[in-house]
């Protein structure tokens, strides 16, 4: 069955990987909209970049919304140091024809949640917070209508990748994931302790390009390219992959291993802002508000993405 579907994203090569596994499943993802946040790149080109899976994908009938521009308290914080000028460098992605809709991304999530039935959309939330937050705090009634919110965020065994410690989703705006993590909504957590185990090997990405079609070479010369920077840093032979964990958790939860567990976010000290203190041990009896992986089966992992990359043009 269809899953009511909004998707939050900053592509980054690897979520432009995860919008197009989204979008090749349309018999699973209703996608409602995309909404654009600041975080691997500034908002206007990180909205292009959608925009530009979008015509690739050829899925140009849904709705691209322009989210929050900066974070709640701190300065934006980007990544492109790893992805590029544009966000997305390694590639030269097809011009847009479709524009981002006027309606802002907040008020479009208010409407989509107040819209629907209760405990019934999907958020996947493949960015920095913010824009999800804001929505919450300006109309806490739409919580209500979230089944879930499918996240790539946090780390607690990789501890961090932005700071040593805190994983860069978070860190670009920890005080809106303390929101979000606070807001009684059934999450799913799916963190560098993850994303580690799935490592872009030569072979992987090789694949990817032999599948022949149009989307396999995208994904291959993108991942490519932001992987150089990984490559040095933990000098192993691939890089992790982030984005495409959402999708991949919604349609094959078993490929998944972890536990309920409480985590909280650091907001207050500059040497641990945005850490995750993530009770995995159970140590404290405070509220276990996230599912938390900690384990997945890699060669199954790929086996499924090849897969959905392979339906599209």
């Amino acid at each position: 069955m269809q899953r009511p579907t909004i998707i939050i994203t900053d592509p980054g090569q690897e979520q432009a990987a995860a919008l197009m596994a989204i979008l090749a499943a349309p018999e699973e993802f209703d996608v409602l909209a995309i909404v654009g946040s600041a975080g691997n790149t500034t908002l206007d080109r990180t909205v292009r970049n959608i925009l530009q899976v979008v015509e690739l994908t050829g899925r140009t009938g849904i709705r691209v919304h322009r989210g929050c521009p900066r974070p709640l308290v701190r300065e934006l914080v980007t990544a492109a140091h790893v992805h590029g000028e544009t966000g997305m460098d390694g590639y030269t992605l097809p011009e847009p024809r479709q524009t981002a809709d006027d309606e802002p991304g907040v008020q479009a999530i208010i409407r989509h949640l107040r819209a629907a039935a209760p405990h019934s959309v999907s958020v996947l939330q493949l960015s920095s917070m913010t824009t999800l937050a804001v929505a919450l705090v300006e109309a806490p009634d739409i919580a209500a209508s979230i089944r879930e919110i499918v996240m790539m965020a946090g780390a607690y065994f990789e501890v961090g990748n932005i700071t040593p410690t805190a994983e860069f989703n978070i860190y670009v705006d920890p005080h809106a994931a303390d929101i979000v993590l606070r807001s009684g909504i059934p999450i799913v957590m799916l963190p560098l302790d993850v994303t580690h185990q799935l490592q872009n090997t030569r072979e992987r990405l090789d694949r990817f390009s032999a599948l022949g079609n149009h989307c396999g070479r995208v994904v291959d010369a993108l991942l490519t390219f932001s992987e150089e920077f990984d490559l040095a840093k933990y000098g192993t032979d691939g890089a992790p992959l982030h984005g495409p964990v959402v999708p991949l958790y919604c349609l094959y939860p078993e490929l998944f291993g972890g536990r309920q567990i409480n985590a909280r976010v650091e907001i207050s000290s500059e040497l641990t802002m945005g850490m995750l203190a993530a009770d995995w041990w159970q140590i404290t009896d405070l509220p276990r508000n996230i599912f938390y992986a900690r384990t997945v089966d890699a060669p199954a992992f790929y086996t499924e993405l090849l897969a959905l990359i392979a339906r599209l043009p």
